[in-house]
Protein backbone atom coordinates (compact mmCIF):
# COMPACT_ATOMS: atom_id res chain seq x y z
CA UNK A 1 0.00 0.00 0.00
CA UNK A 2 1.30 3.29 -0.92
CA UNK A 3 -0.15 6.42 1.41
CA UNK A 4 0.63 10.13 -0.19
CA UNK A 5 1.00 12.95 2.82
CA UNK A 6 1.34 16.66 2.09
CA UNK A 7 4.84 17.63 2.52
CA UNK A 8 3.75 19.59 6.17
CA UNK A 9 1.82 16.62 7.18
CA UNK A 10 4.93 14.16 6.22
CA UNK A 11 7.21 16.65 8.24
CA UNK A 12 5.46 16.52 11.16
CA UNK A 13 5.64 12.50 10.67
CA UNK A 14 9.48 12.17 10.29
CA UNK A 15 9.83 15.04 13.00
CA UNK A 16 8.41 12.74 15.39
CA UNK A 17 10.64 9.82 14.75
CA UNK A 18 12.89 12.07 14.85
CA UNK A 19 12.34 13.10 18.42
CA UNK A 20 11.80 9.43 19.16
CA UNK A 21 7.66 9.51 19.67
CA UNK A 22 7.82 6.32 17.17
CA UNK A 23 10.13 4.08 16.04
CA UNK A 24 9.05 4.70 12.34
CA UNK A 25 7.34 6.71 10.04
CA UNK A 26 4.80 3.65 9.78
CA UNK A 27 4.32 3.18 13.64
CA UNK A 28 3.49 6.56 13.79
CA UNK A 29 0.89 5.92 10.65
CA UNK A 30 -0.52 3.34 11.99
CA UNK A 31 -1.37 5.44 15.62
CA UNK A 32 -3.08 7.93 13.38
CA UNK A 33 -4.91 5.42 12.00
CA UNK A 34 -6.31 3.73 14.97
CA UNK A 35 -8.55 6.05 16.35
CA UNK A 36 -10.14 6.74 12.48
CA UNK A 37 -10.54 2.76 12.55
CA UNK A 38 -12.84 2.91 15.90
CA UNK A 39 -14.62 6.08 14.73
CA UNK A 40 -15.30 3.84 11.75
CA UNK A 41 -16.41 0.93 13.30
CA UNK A 42 -18.43 2.47 16.26
CA UNK A 43 -20.34 4.22 13.33
CA UNK A 44 -21.51 0.64 11.47
CA UNK A 45 -22.72 -0.22 14.98
CA UNK A 46 -24.48 2.62 15.07
CA UNK A 47 -26.43 2.13 11.61
CA UNK A 48 -26.96 -1.35 12.82
CA UNK A 49 -28.96 -0.14 15.82
CA UNK A 50 -30.62 2.07 13.91
CA UNK A 51 -31.24 -0.33 10.75
CA UNK A 52 -33.04 -2.87 13.33
CA UNK A 53 -34.75 -0.15 15.45
CA UNK A 54 -36.45 1.03 11.60
CA UNK A 55 -37.16 -2.74 11.28
CA UNK A 56 -38.50 -3.54 14.81
CA UNK A 57 -40.72 0.07 14.00
CA UNK A 58 -42.12 -0.49 10.75
CA UNK A 59 -44.77 -3.43 11.50
CA UNK A 60 -45.90 -0.99 13.96
CA UNK A 61 -47.51 1.24 10.67
CA UNK A 62 -47.51 4.77 9.46
CA UNK A 63 -48.97 6.92 12.54
CA UNK A 64 -48.49 10.31 10.91
CA UNK A 65 -46.10 12.81 10.57
CA UNK A 66 -44.17 13.40 14.06
CA UNK A 67 -44.87 16.37 16.49
CA UNK A 68 -41.60 17.73 16.85
CA UNK A 69 -42.68 19.56 19.68
CA UNK A 70 -43.30 16.33 21.44
CA UNK A 71 -40.48 14.78 20.74
CA UNK A 72 -38.06 18.33 21.99
CA UNK A 73 -40.28 17.71 25.00
CA UNK A 74 -39.85 14.37 25.70
CA UNK A 75 -36.18 14.93 24.85
CA UNK A 76 -35.94 17.78 27.12
CA UNK A 77 -37.85 15.37 30.02
CA UNK A 78 -35.14 12.59 29.68
CA UNK A 79 -32.23 14.85 30.28
CA UNK A 80 -33.39 16.42 33.00
CA UNK A 81 -33.44 13.17 34.85
CA UNK A 82 -29.98 12.31 33.22
CA UNK A 83 -28.36 15.30 34.66
CA UNK A 84 -30.19 14.38 38.07
CA UNK A 85 -29.05 10.91 38.20
CA UNK A 86 -25.46 11.81 37.06
CA UNK A 87 -25.43 14.42 39.81
CA UNK A 88 -27.17 12.68 42.29
CA UNK A 89 -29.93 14.95 42.73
Amino acid sequence: MTVVFTEPMAAEIRAAVEAGEYASTGEAVQDAVRPWSTRRQLREQDVAGLRTAWDRGLPSGFVGPPDFGDLRRDAHAGMIVTDDVEHGG
